[in-house]
């Protein structure tokens, strides 16, 4: 029997959630955290990005290679994770009307995280730990560079479990009924991936840092490889399943959406955990220690099924949304629904840029760049940070940024400030992203390297003239870098004015109207079908054969192109 009382809680007027308090301080405090490390990463990114542009090149070597290394590890894990458990916690506490177990050890975990990221920018800033996100040996950093990163995966490790554990409250005191909503269902497939994500840092990191203190003498570089990606690569598939997870939930929020069918979101998730891990072999596709039958078999046979998942879930979300849409009287031609959805609504807008573009550039792009003749040509140049930054940032953190704007009154009890402006910062930031994403995979596609200050080593023995137009597309990819971050700082501007200046919304106050759930409109209009073609969806299934078209066309481009590559006589 549960020993807390209602005093711990309070009704919020904006979602109609019951909300802990004590979780909701912890919620707070780690989604701050995260975007003031955005804000951070995205400063040492710019920096990169004015370097890279040739006709700029900003910053010397030493201090590129530095801001290279701030900028992936805090923009890549620090940002990212310290928001996915604020997600955690709201969804283990405020969707279940829950408790959180343990608050004490989830405060252990934010401390952690935040020790471990300063551990690490005091090495990296230190220039002694230039090693980039990969670290890969022999290069060697400070051994607090290895003990930070230590400790902030033991604190988002904790963090899981305080997760699972808020779950079996919510069994126990029966918080909720039936199975798991589907969104807190998608936390846990994010949180199973995160163990063994954690686990595999854990392998390579704690020997890694007792090298670097003189314990071990050697670190195989291959071993090394195989497993880091195991946690590299894996942290990207649980930022996948959680940006997925936001989707759900904002086009219930929304429109009042139902998944076309539960049961098949929640096998596509599953599909994630048993499948999803096997994309880390693209990172291994030119390394010797592994076998041409292990390399095709994990990226054909095998890695099909994550992209399955992902086909699912890019059906199931849109389609949902045209459901919701058709049932409430939007039900003529194919796309009315989408032409008439609430495009200046930044909760909607900027998870339909996610979807869409992690859908076009990241996700195909990752299918194409996993074939292992493909990777071949492509993955040690600019087209891999091309393809990241289109799942990372056009798919992960716009949506993020997305459900913030839902957040922000729910959790911080704040109206959003800067309403017009936070109108048009889901298209300054899409278009940034998006652009910058091709036009770095397209330099990328003429052979420009990735990892140097200088893509055309000038003044160097090997120096090498690449095209103009792979000069001209890196200048117009970092224009549109500047452009993202542009974005990225009017977010944050919204974010610091809503939580600290915008108008409080008492807890006494009106309830806020809430989105009618779609079936209930439906049934008031008496109507029996919806839809045309015999079909409830055929805007989506319209959108989704473009996407399968375009998966084919691509596919046909790059093996056209590596035709002209491996000439054959």
């Amino acid at each position: 029997m549960s020993t807390t009382t209602m005093s711990e809680y309070r009704v919020d007027p904006v979602s109609g959630l019951k909300i802990n308090r004590t979780a909701n301080t912890l919620v707070k405090w780690n989604a701050f955290a995260a975007v003031v490390f955005l804000l951070v990463g995205g400063l040492f990114g710019l920096g990169v990005a004015l370097t890279r542009m040739p006709s700029v090149q900003l910053l010397s070597p030493e201090i590129f290679y530095m801001a290279l290394t701030a900028h992936g590890l805090v923009n890549l894990a620090v940002w990212i994770i310290f928001f996915e458990m604020a997600v955690l916690y709201f969804l283990g506490a405020h969707v279940l009307g829950n408790r959180l177990a343990t608050p004490r050890w989830a405060w252990t975990q934010f401390w952690l995280m935040l020790v471990g990221a300063a551990m690490v920018a005091v090495a990296v800033l230190g220039g002694n730990s230039s090693v980039m996100m990969t670290s890969y040996v022999p290069l060697t950093a400070e051994p607090h560079f290895y003990l930070g990163l230590i400790l902030f995966a033991v604190g988002a490790l904790i963090g899981c479990f305080v997760f699972l554990g808020t779950l079996v409250i919510a069994k126990r005191e029966k918080t909720y009924s039936g199975s798991l909503p589907l969104v807190v269902f998608g936390g846990v497939t994010a949180t199973i991936i995160a163990v063994f994500t954690i686990v595999s840092g854990a392998l390579i990191l704690i020997p890694t840092f007792l090298w670097s203190v003189g314990l071990i003498e050697h670190i195989d570089p291959m071993m090394y490889r195989v497993v880091w990606w195991g946690f590299g690569h894996s942290s990207q598939q649980i930022n996948v399943v959680t940006h997925i997870s936001i989707w759900y939930l904002i086009s219930s929020l929304v429109f009042g959406a139902k998944p076309m069918s539960e049961k098949v979101s929640r096998g596509a998730f599953l599909l994630y955990i048993l499948f999803l891990q096997l994309g880390s072999a693209h990172h291994l596709l030119s390394d010797p220690g592994l076998t041409s039958a292990w390399k095709i078999f994990n990226t054909s046979y095998m890695i099909y099924l994550a992209v399955l998942a992902s086909m699912i879930h890019g059906l199931t979300v849109p389609g949902s949304i045209e459901v919701a849409q058709r049932k409430k009287g939007l039900d003529t031609g194919l796309f009315t629904w989408l032409r008439k959805a609430p495009w200046g609504n930044p909760i909607f807008s900027g998870m339909f840029l996610s979807l869409v573009g992690f859908g076009f550039i990241g996700g195909i792009t990752g299918v194409v760049m996993s074939v292992e003749q493909i990777n071949m040509i492509i993955h040690n140049t600019m087209y891999l940070p091309g393809h990241f930054h289109g799942t990372l940032v056009v798919g992960t953190t716009m949506a993020f940024m997305a459900v913030t704007y839902w957040l922000i009154p729910v959790v911080f009890q704040r109206k959003i400030a800067l309403a017009g402006m936070a109108k048009w910062q889901p298209y300054v930031f899409s278009l940034g992203a998006w652009v910058f994403s091709i036009a770095l995979m397209g330099a990328g596609t003429m052979g420009v390297q990735r990892r140097h200050a200088d893509i055309t080593f000038a003044g160097q023995p090997l120096a090498y003239q690449y095209p103009e137009i792979a000069k001209g597309l890196m200048d117009i990819g970092e224009i549109f870098g500047v452009i993202m971050s542009v974005g990225a700082v009017m977010f944050i501007v919204i974010v610091l004015a809503s939580i600290f200046t915008g108008e409080r919304i008492a807890e006494d106050s009106a309830p806020w109207p809430k989105v009618e759930d779609a079936d209930v409109t439906f049934e008031k209009t008496g109507k029996k079908h919806i839809g045309i073609w015999g079909m409830e969806a055929p805007g989506t299934f319209v959108l989704a054969m473009i996407l399968f078209a375009t998966i084919i066309l691509y596919y046909f481009i790059n093996f056209k192109y590596l035709s002209t590559v491996w000439g054959m006589s």
